[in-house]
């Protein structure tokens, strides 16, 4: 699977950091990911998202919101708030979730154009 990674955002913007670990297969969970993603992608101010897993079962999902109000409407979600409590409860053995303001951005590709 190819991941695009998110840039051209216009600074300030907002990122929820989800980093976890968890064990590789468990039951349910790659339907509530659909789902949350699903959910996420219709929050207005919703921007884009990254996301990386190492084999060792560490995930770090990096979300951008274009403003704390819809990074707030995605942290109040209901099903979001319910899959929250069922990671907690079933599938992540741990996690941190880090808010941040972004004031600067640049990225970089070597097939593009400089």
């Amino acid at each position: 699977m190819t991941q695009t990674l998110v840039s051209g955002l216009e600074p300030p913007y907002y990122t929820a950091v989800f980093t976890s670990v968890r064990p590789d297969d468990l039951e349910g969970y790659g339907e509530t990911l659909d789902r949350m993603k699903e959910i996420v992608q219709a929050v207005p101010g919703f921007l884009g998202y990254e996301s990386a897993r190492t084999p060792g079962g560490i995930a770090i999902t990096v979300a951008y919101f274009s403003d704390l109000e819809s990074l707030t409407a995605w942290r109040d979600d209901a099903e979001h708030r319910a899959a929250k409590r069922r990671g907690r409860e079933h599938w992540y053995e741990r996690y941190s979730v880090h808010i941040g303001r972004v004031e600067q951005a640049y990225a970089f590709d070597r097939e593009s154009p400089q």
